[in-house]
């Protein structure tokens, strides 16, 4: 489904030139999930934004489907961190936005009710606790039916009882509806839970380091297992030893 070879991404020019991503080769199958890690820096957003059409590669090649990316594609969604969702427009207006802004029929009802925010579509960002804001930026990406879901610290800064809700409904989701994912995150325990694959990249000009096979991710009780833990323990001790 991706298929990313020889990425190189660099920002300006001369002096002010900084490499961001050099030489990431990564695959990623139709239908699977895979989490990136690595030092903060070290490219996993830019990753994204390539991946999403928004930032062009300095070199390489990147492919979704077979078809190189060149720009904003219809398939491909992205969550970013703070949901984005516009304080002004209602929880039917935010999840609809991008709908709209593209051209496409606008409806999300279904969307919003398999993520609990039916009777909510009225409501505005400030109504609303910050697990809730996460679900209708998560609605909106849902809304456009992506094949591939890209999501960049879609968890980042809730507490840990909302972090685990929400992981648990991307993963029910995941499940369900079968798109593509790919998962930026921080959270290295967060990545051994939802990645089938965590992809290590290494400090700045980000490049792959490992790519650990996790096939336990998911399963209800994984957290609690010596396995979950000793991969988590094996990224910490590889992300560390990077940094230092």
């Amino acid at each position: 489904m991706i298929e990313v070879r020889g990425l190189c991404v660099a920002y300006g020019a001369g002096r002010r030139r900084v490499e961001a991503l050099s030489q990431v080769d990564l695959e990623v199958g139709a239908g699977e999930f895979v989490a990136v890690v690595g030092p903060s820096g070290c490219g996993k957003s830019t990753l994204l934004f390539v991946l999403d059409g928004l930032v062009r590669p300095s070199a390489g090649t990147v492919k979704i489907a077979g078809e190189e990316v060149r720009g904003i594609r219809r398939d491909v969604a992205l969550i970013l961190q703070d949901a984005g969702l516009l304080p002004w427009k209602t929880v039917q207006q935010n999840a609809e936005l991008t709908l709209r802004i593209q051209g496409r029929k606008a409806n999300v009802k279904d969307v919003l009710e398999q993520l609990g925010l039916a009777g909510f579509e009225r409501r505005y960002p400030g109504e609303l606790s910050e697990g809730m804001r996460r679900r209708v930026g998560i609605a909106r990406a849902l809304a456009l039916h992506p094949r591939v879901l890209l999501m960049d610290e879609p968890m980042a800064n809730l507490d840990s009882i909302t972090r685990e809700r929400i992981q648990n409904l991307i993963l029910e989701l995941w499940y369900r509806l079968e798109f593509t994912a790919v998962l930026v995150t921080h959270d290295i325990e967060e990545a051994v839970f939802l990645g089938q694959r965590v992809v290590v990249l290494g400090p700045r000009p980000g490049k792959v380091v490992e790519v650990l096979e996790n096939p336990g991710m998911g399963e209800p009780e994984y957290r609690d297992t010596a396995e979950f833990r000793e991969r988590v323990h094996h990224l910490r001790e590889l992300l560390v030893g990077s940094a230092a």
